[in-house]
């Protein structure tokens, strides 16, 4: 198994947001630290990423559905600061979940 994979990251040519299909891509320009750069070349010459170019595409990718999910994050908190549980509801909530677990059947499992 290529380390890669093996580090849960996406084989090269493949990934979370859509550059396997490759459809349309355009080359960026990107001034790195000396010492960021050593670490992605080191991250290349284990063989973690096959190139400088995948390796920062990972980490753009990773930002990108970082952010994503912090604003799916900020959307639930707004909901929920909107719309609070009452006690009512948590109560309501509680006694169908016992229910539930109560019809389970369990002896089919155990």
């Amino acid at each position: 198994m290529p380390r890669a994979a093996a580090a849960g990251r996406p084989p090269a040519g493949g990934d979370a947001i859509g550059y396997t299909q490759r459809m349309s891509q355009q080359q960026i320009a990107v001034k790195l630290p000396d010492g960021l750069l050593r670490a992605v070349d080191e991250l290349v010459g284990t063989g973690t990423f096959e190139s400088r170019s995948q390796a920062v595409r990972h980490a753009l990718e990773g930002l990108v559905l970082a952010d994503r999910r912090r604003l799916i994050d900020d959307a639930f908190a707004a909901g929920f600061a909107e719309h609070p549980d009452t006690d009512e509801k948590l109560a309501d909530a509680t006694r169908l979940a016992i229910g539930s677990i109560a019809d389970e059947p369990w002896e089919k499992w155990w």
